[in-house]
């Protein structure tokens, strides 16, 4: 083999590779505490980005249809600041009412809660009392071996390792609070940033993606991202109309039929309804529990209409709402949610589902791609055409055996 310059680089970069591989492996403790210390530095601008990702939909349908006609320049560069004003007011608008339609129904629960605990009380102390007396149970704790002191010992000993951890969970929880505090207002200047020059943060990467990288690999990576950004916004504004139209649906029902907490449970069930699938579930479940506090019959009639409403969403909603708008079939919008869910947890549900849309495209186009590059005609793949009423499958022509050719001898 002749060893030019290129294949002499090839091979450094093959043994480099490996020097590093066994590196990894000899010291994976080191690596996962050097990728999470990366992971904390960049948190605050990954969370700035998912922020911009959110705020930039309606932001665009607002910037798109706010002064349209302008010809003044002055005016062309109010467009942008008054459009991401008005989206960020937009969003904070939506969480405030959440908040206060559900505060006041969560209260009203847990004072009803509240009010049955002494009679919940009253019911268990006669009910250990009559067991105490039925069984004779003072008799038998009189007749056991036990040294109070040392009991008292030791549960001295757990309040006091009960208390200090207490202590430091209470710090470390003040801790993260306040982290987690700066680390989204860090995000949302970053945010901020982001959409007032997105422009011009896109134009600069691709140049730098250009500079660096081969044209077409650049071209590829730019159409996949592209289709990327369509899915996601799809699928985010998608989401978005099917809560809103499910909670409707929901206080609309409610309502009607004279169920308590309706606004209530119908903005938790909105707001719950933004994970895919299974999201609406858990608003019936703390739907359920909030009217079984009132009327268990209520309760009941409230799963049954939920199971109702659930079926016209699953049905007609949502496949014509997000399904359409993700391009991805139901089968793989159950196996992108399992598996979403199963590696992280609600955010997986909410990001596979366009993950699994924008690969589900690229497959497509990858395998329609070689087809056309195969010259195989679409009568191989295509599912055969069932035969008409009245007329015949037909039936391939039999064909005779073959018969082994005789030998030379015979």
């Amino acid at each position: 083999m002749e060893l030019d310059k290129k294949t002499i680089k090839h091979l450094i970069w093959i043994v480099f590779a490996g020097v590093a591989f066994n590196w990894a492996l000899q010291h994976l403790s080191d690596l996962s505490n050097a990728v999470g210390w990366m992971v904390s530095l960049v948190t605050p601008f990954l969370l700035g980005g998912a922020i911009a990702f959110i705020i930039n939909v309606p932001m665009r349908k607002i910037e798109k249809h706010l002064f349209p006609n302008a010809s003044r320049p002055r005016v062309k560069k109010l467009r942008r600041p008054l459009a991401l004003v008005l989206s960020i007011v937009l969003v904070l608008a939506i969480l405030t009412f959440a908040t206060f339609v559900i505060a006041p129904g969560v209260g009203t629960a847990a004072g009803q809660i509240v009010a049955q605990i002494p009679s919940s009380i009253n019911k268990l102390s006669a009910q250990i009392t009559q067991l105490w007396d039925r069984f004779d149970l003072y008799n038998y704790f009189t007749s056991l071996d036990i040294s109070w002191s040392a009991m008292a010992e030791k549960a001295a000993k757990l309040l006091q390792d009960w208390g200090s951890s207490l202590l430091g969970g209470g710090v470390s929880l003040v801790s993260g609070v306040v982290s987690g505090v700066t680390t989204f207002f860090i995000g949302l200047v970053f945010a901020i940033y982001l959409l007032m020059q997105k422009e011009k943060l896109s134009r600069q990467f691709r140049k730098l993606l250009y500079a660096l990288l081969p044209e077409r690999a650049v071209d590829r990576v730019v159409s996949v991202a592209r289709l990327a950004h369509r899915t996601f916004s799809s699928f985010l504004s998608g989401q978005c109309i099917e809560a809103v139209i499910l909670g409707s649906l929901f206080v609309l029902a409610m309502t009607l039929l004279h169920l308590p907490y309706a606004p209530l449970i119908g903005v938790l069930i909105a707001l719950t309804a933004l994970i895919p699938m299974v999201g609406a579930f858990i608003g019936c479940v703390v739907g359920a529990l909030l009217i079984l506090m009132v009327s268990p019959l209520q309760a009941l009639e409230f799963v049954v209409l939920f199971l109702i409403l659930q079926q016209v969403e699953g049905n007609l909603i949502y496949p014509h709402v997000v399904g359409s708008s993700v391009g991805l079939p139901s089968l793989w919008v159950l196996v992108a949610v399992t598996l979403g869910g199963s590696l992280m947890g609600i955010v997986g549900m909410l990001l596979f589902i366009p993950l699994c849309s924008v690969c589900y495209a690229l497959l497509r186009e990858f395998v329609q791609y070689r087809l056309t590059q195969r010259k195989v005609p679409p009568e191989k793949w295509r599912d055969p055409s069932p035969p008409s009423s009245g007329e015949k499958p037909e039936v391939p022509p039999e064909t005779p055996p073959k018969t082994p050719p005789e030998s030379p001898g015979t």
